[in-house]
């Protein structure tokens, strides 16, 4: 293993190519193992005994759910992650085909739960016979359903739902769903597979603890908590954000965290000191990532998630916004001045398990003008199933030079058996900033593009006085690297690419060089550059996963590795 240092300098193991084919063959034999134990009579017993008294705490997920979806849901109509089934009143979902494997994961996460339940009675009643439906064929361990993608979302729904769902039903399925809560939970805490997700399923395993009663519900609240205070220090950085660097991350997990707080209190049950210290930290950095179009920034796995959801992360929290331009343990700088606001990515990727949704895409930038997000990424995130294309430097607003990109996300045996890390990504990344009463200035230089020769420095100016945004990318020759991909090409292809909002549009203008943007607000503003060529090319942009169509602006040019070469622009408020 290589050691580097993150951002606030603490040591990060990074794995070389041949660690991590030792790593991938490591963790499909354990993973074999505790497959054949999960699925073992022994531990199907360990995990049903002792059987919990009743059910105790309601706990309260902060999350807005919507009533209409459960209406649609009681009328026989399911609809999850771009899919749907059309049941009728009484149809079975677990005994019918999915339209897709997001759906599949949906369904058994049990993500329509909180909008059924929250369409009143009738949907607590249908929730019941669904969970008896799910009980009936996969309530015994299955490697699909019991998985840690499937099984931490689902112990977290059913602990929020239990009292509502109790409150309908019959005490042999008050009986049924209280067993199968404890059973859930205890298998929750025994996976070791997905390291990154720890402390979510630690979460919700304790939460489940305290919607049960009796001593076998204190015993897992005890074990939960310690896994709780054990990762929450590592995955909740010192700025507030997530250990994964996604924006997005942060935000769920706050939720998550609330949802404990409110459950410990309502047992009596102190919260711990790192606990209350996350949730501030968190809504702190939730506050630095929403832009001024209301929604999130999306970087690494994260996608802009509504003003609406953000509100209710935030509801809780009464100190109002902080004045903070920066995120150093996250590594993340933010500029503001006149109607411009840029949000820069200044970071290192995550590395190993951390970084399965992680993206190559250093020095990345969104820019909201006048409010309205024009300039952003693709914003993919895990649920685009077999899109991770979009991980690469090409899909977001930043720098590509060559044919490849910094970094890549693991392919065949390797992502099978550890998640699609990234690697090969940026070892080296440097940020500078200076304020002052003109503007901001922000310089970033990483070494991503090594594998080319070259280093890539972005320099940034927010002019306040004259509300406009410059840029300067360069790449500057590194020292000859043997290993370089590419080998002894004269030129390589040089491009910045600025990928554009889903609702806003561009058109170049007569000069061929200089394009005109504008968004849903109708401001124009001009983007005017020095390249050699300038094009407007198709795009996407993820939402739920799903593909919208985008554009993008590319800035081309070429460069020689021995000779390094620039490109410079400017982002200007359009007259009128």
């Amino acid at each position: 293993m290589a050691v580097k240092r993150s951002a606030s300098g603490s040591k990060i193991n990074t794995p070389r190519r041949g660690g991590v084919l030792w790593k991938a063959v490591t963790a499909e034999l354990s993973g074999h193992i505790q497959r054949e134990w999960f699925g073992s009579g022994p531990h199907r017993l360990a995990i049903a005994l002792p059987r919990p008294e009743g059910l105790s705490a309601r706990p309260r997920d902060p999350r807005p759910a919507h009533p209409d979806h459960g209406k649609k849901m009681l009328a026989g109509t399911l609809t999850l992650d771009g899919g749907t089934l059309r049941l009728g009143p009484d149809g079975d979902p677990f005994d019918t085909a999915s339209p897709s494997r997001r759906f599949a994961v949906s369904l058994h996460r049990f993500d329509w739960l909180p909008d059924l339940t929250a369409a009143g009675s009738d949907g607590a009643r249908r929730s019941l016979r669904l969970l008896d439906d799910w009980r009936r064929v996969f309530g015994k361990w299955n490697a699909f359903s019991w998985s840690a993608d499937c099984l931490e979302r689902r112990v977290f729904h059913l602990a929020c739902a239990a009292k509502t769902l109790a409150a309908e039903g019959s005490d042999a399925e008050i009986a049924d769903l209280t067993q199968d809560l404890a059973r859930q939970a205890r298998h929750l805490l025994e996976i070791k597979a997905s390291p990154e997700r720890a402390l979510e399923r630690a979460v919700a395993a304790t939460v489940a603890g305290c919607a049960l009663a009796g001593k076998s519900s204190e015993a897992l609240i005890d074990k939960g908590l310690k896994a709780v205070t054990r990762h929450i220090d590592t995955m909740v950085l010192p700025d507030g954000g997530h250990a994964t660097r996604s924006p997005e991350a942060g935000v769920e997990l706050l939720f998550d965290l609330l949802t404990l707080d409110d459950a410990l209190g309502q047992r009596g049950r102190p919260s711990p000191e790192s606990l209350s210290r996350a949730i501030d930290r968190l809504s702190t950095a939730a506050r630095f990532f929403t832009l001024g179009d209301g929604h999130l920034a999306a970087f690494h796995g994260g996608e802009a998630i509504a003003p609406q959801r953000i509100a209710a992360a935030l509801a809780h929290d009464d100190a109002g916004p902080r004045p903070l331009n920066a995120a150093p343990h996250s590594g993340y700088h933010k500029m503001v001045g006149g109607s411009l606001e840029v949000i820069a990515d200044c970071g290192r990727p995550p590395a190993g398990s951390l970084s399965v949704a992680a993206c190559a895409q250093p020095a990345a930038v969104e820019i909201v003008c006048a409010k309205d997000r024009l300039i952003t990424s693709c914003g993919w995130s895990p649920e685009a199933t077999g899109a991770n294309a979009f991980r690469l430097s090409d899909a977001a607003s930043t720098v590509s030079a060559g044919d490849g990109s910094a970094g890549r996300p693991l392919s065949g045996f390797r992502a099978k058996a550890l998640g699609p890390w990234l690697v090969d990504g940026a070892t080296k990344v440097e940020a500078k900033r200076h304020d002052d009463v003109g503007g901001v200035w922000l310089d970033i230089i990483h070494d991503g593009w090594r594998h080319v020769g070259l280093s890539h420095a972005r320099r940034l100016f927010l002019d306040a006085v004259a509300d406009e945004l410059r840029g300067e990318d360069s790449l500057t020759p590194l020292a000859a690297d043997p290993g370089a991909a590419d080998g002894p090409r004269r030129y390589l292809p040089f491009a910045v690419r600025f990928h554009l909002h889903p609702e806003a549009r561009a058109s170049i203008a007569r000069d061929g060089k200089s394009v005109l943007i504008r968004g849903p607000n109708n401001i124009g503003w001009w983007l005017r550059n020095d390249a050699v060529d300038v094009e407007i090319a198709p795009s996407a942009h993820f939402d739920h996963g799903l593909a919208r169509k985008a554009g993008q602006i590319v800035l081309k040019s070429q460069v020689r590795p021995e000779v390094g070469a620039k490109i410079r622009w400017k982002l200007t408020r359009a007259e009128g």
